[in-house]
């Protein structure tokens, strides 16, 4: 089995719907360090993160943060440190369209 670090995933959601961050590859097991969610803008928009076992429709139970509000022109670094296995995805969404980017961080082994 082989380690590689990587940036995972990013994403600077165009609406205000669900966006799929990262899906775990086939035979891959994921160990995700941290999240980065960047304020484009002087506004207050509010982020959701979720994590879909096996990319299950997004449920109330899936969410690690939910209307977490982002300070104008701010970045929240989220160290979150969880695993996932493949088929696993994270969705992020933002109350506001184009002012919040994305960047996820990890380990894929596969």
């Amino acid at each position: 089995m082989a380690d590689t670090l990587k940036v995972l995933g990013q994403v600077a959601p165009a609406d205000t719907n669900n966006a799929d961050l990262y899906t775990v590859p086939e035979d891959t097991q994921t160990t995700v360090s941290s999240l980065v969610a960047c304020n484009l803008t002087g506004n207050t928009p509010n982020i959701r993160v979720a994590v879909r076992p096996l990319g299950a429709t997004v449920a109330n139970e899936h969410y690690l943060y939910y209307g977490k509000a982002l300070a104008a022109n701010d970045s929240v670094f989220l160290i979150i440190g969880i695993t996932l296995q493949d088929g696993d995805i994270v969705t992020v969404r933002s109350s506001a369209a184009d002012e919040i980017a994305f960047t996820l961080f990890g380990v894929e082994t596969s």
